[in-house]
């Protein structure tokens, strides 16, 4: 794999964004990076790849696999990745203190979500959300209700998107889709089969297909047209390799709604006035 995204983006953020598709020897360097960073600074390369059980070249391509010339460039860069994060705050043992250091870990990682995103991608992406005659907003799993949300905020805003549940009728309604029309596909892991259908689906038709996903080299990056990756933002360096969160894809979709609003300029005021107007309809007394 070739890494094709910002050279700013951190180690961690490359290696959470990317791991899914390595090989296992480099996989297995890459979770040990993720999860004892500080280990890893410390170490040298043999050591590494003695701790993990593969040989001196594996930790060597692994590093290559991110977009770093070889361990020392990633040491460093690891370094001042390390350098970056102030040690968490103590909020004590209660149920609460947890919930308060998981919301304060969360903030201290949001700032690192952007770092793999690209402008002519976002462009690109937000070129297609304003100007497809018909606009599909599609996802399974865990991703399900971000699309639902997505497309009934754009709604909202005076960009007319539909969103479907059933899976088969996502990819009738994505087989329908003309060159004139773009669907959105929602996917955390870019893998889910489900999604990938529908990204047939409509690729079939020669509609455009805009991915919203969490990994960098995916099956669903390969088959979009335009794809925005969003690192996750996670509580610790080895949970989002073990459940890849929602909340990076959730602030990315608020983020494109209120640019959507702001491109379509009178559009969107005429929709928001009717949105309070139905609101204020079903206000209780």
């Amino acid at each position: 794999m070739a890494w094709t995204t910002s050279e700013d983006a951190p180690p961690t953020v490359r290696i959470a964004t990317a791991i899914n598709a390595l090989q296992p020897s480099e996989r297995r360097v890459l979770e040990l990076v993720a999860a004892s960073p500080e280990v890893v600074v410390e170490s040298t390369a043999q050591q590494v790849a003695d701790r993990v059980g593969v040989g001196r070249a594996s930790v060597v391509r692994a590093c290559q696999s991110i977009g770093y010339r070889g361990y020392p460039q990633l040491r460093v860069a690891l370094a001042a990745e390390l350098g970056r994060h102030a040690p968490p705050a103590d909020f004590g043992p209660s149920a609460l203190g947890r919930i308060r250091a998981d919301v304060a870990a969360v903030a201290d990682a949001l700032p690192q979500i952007t770092s793999v995103l690209d402008e002519g991608s976002v462009e690109a992406a937000l070129r297609a959300l304003t100007g497809a005659h018909r606009l599909l907003v599609l996802a399974n799993g865990l991703s399900a209700p971000l699309a639902s949300d997505l497309a009934m905020r754009l709604t909202a805003v005076g960009r007319a998107a539909d969103s479907i549940a059933d899976s088969i009728g996502q990819q009738i309604a994505a087989r329908q889709l003309g060159a004139d029309d773009v669907a959105v596909i929602v996917s955390g892991s870019g893998a889910n089969d489900l999604s990938l259908k529908v990204a047939r689906a409509a690729k079939q038709g020669a509609a455009r297909v805009v991915a919203l996903t969490s990994f960098t080299d995916s099956p669903l990056v390969a088959l979009a047209d335009i794809s925005l990756v969003v690192a996750p933002a996670s509580t610790t360096f080895r949970s989002e390799l073990e459940h890849t969160s929602r909340i990076a894809l959730l602030v990315l979709v608020e983020s494109l709604v209120e640019i959507v609003a702001s491109r379509t300029g009178d559009a969107a005021l005429r929709a928001q006035t009717q949105v309070l107007e139905v609101l204020s309809d079903n206000l209780s007394d």
